[in-house]
């Protein structure tokens, strides 16, 4: 099951703009490693449903997988072949809005070399580059 929030304010909201680098979030806190985006962009909740997915198949267990980020913003789309005015579209997904620099997944309990596999699995279904860091 995708992630989305219980309830919001309001449910459609604006684009907005991805601006600078992330401030909070930004540093592996709960695991040993961490995946760390280096640009910005929306990661839907299925996408981010999917890495965990592929991090579990691989880890099997051992260690314990950490996700850092949380679907907020709902994204809309009008139906194809619709005219144009009719106004905004009807939320369509959930996505995490994410800037460069935030840590998107973290893991603990694994080799080094483990987390690298693991994480070379996760950044084929990110939409973003991401690389690999390490707790300080």
């Amino acid at each position: 099951m995708a992630l989305m929030p219980k309830r919001v304010k309001h449910r459609k909201s604006q684009r907005g703009r991805i601006r600078g680098n992330a401030t909070r979030g930004n540093r592996v806190v709960f695991g040993e490693f961490g995946l760390q985006a280096t640009e910005g962009g929306w990661i839907s909740a299925a996408t981010i449903e999917a890495g965990r997915i592929a991090a579990q198949q691989y880890i099997r267990g051992e260690g314990k997988l950490y996700i850092r980020i949380f679907p907020h913003k709902s994204i809309t789309s009008i139906p194809l072949e619709t005219r144009m005015g009719k106004g905004k579209g009807e939320p369509d997904y959930w996505a995490a809005t994410v800037r460069p620099g935030t840590v998107m997944y973290e893991l603990t309990g694994v080799s080094e070399e483990a987390a690298k596999v693991c994480f070379a699995r996760l950044a084929h279904k990110m939409p973003v580059r991401v690389r690999m860091v390490k707790r300080k």
